[in-house]
């Protein structure tokens, strides 16, 4: 599988866990840590059932990741994710020291990752992670444009 393939695999992945959050009432966005091509970790947004506005995708994935490897580094790590990560999720990821966020769509409201701000590639901290954006962009917008309309 070449490297776009790869991306395009995981992101469907993604997307499904995505879907989960939705059926359960959450803003749909779904994300899974991968090394070596296994899965380290996956969730989604679980705000709403938790009460806490922390339990984004990302956070539950980071802690469950570094449970799962005992370390509290991603070295080695991609996580894929239907939305750009918020300041809070891409300071959790600097700070997990992840090699590269693939995400779906573009978050014009929060997003860290390149739209608002770039905290995952500000050289004023001290790590920086690749970034790859607008993999199967339209289905992640798609979903979370679907998610709200039912909202309305």
């Amino acid at each position: 599988m070449d490297v776009n393939s790869t991306h395009i695999y995981w992101m469907n992945y993604a997307l499904k866990l995505a879907q989960k959050a939705s059926d359960h009432g959450e803003v749909p966005v779904g994300c899974v840590i991968v090394r070596n091509n296994e899965i380290v970790s996956e969730a989604y947004n679980e705000v709403e059932k938790k009460g806490l506005v922390s339990a984004h995708a990302e956070m539950i994935a980071i802690e469950k990741a570094t449970m799962k490897i005992n370390n509290k580094y991603l070295h080695g790590c991609t996580l894929y994710v239907t939305l750009e990560p918020c300041p809070m999720c891409a300071s959790a990821l600097v700070w997990s020291k992840i090699d590269r966020i693939v995400f779906g769509a573009m978050d014009p409201k929060a997003g860290a990752c390149g739209t608002l701000f770039n905290l995952a590639n500000s050289n004023k901290l001290n790590h920086r992670i690749e970034i790859i954006h607008g993999i199967l962009e339209t289905e992640c917008e798609q979903l979370l444009k679907n998610f709200f309309l039912k909202k309305r």
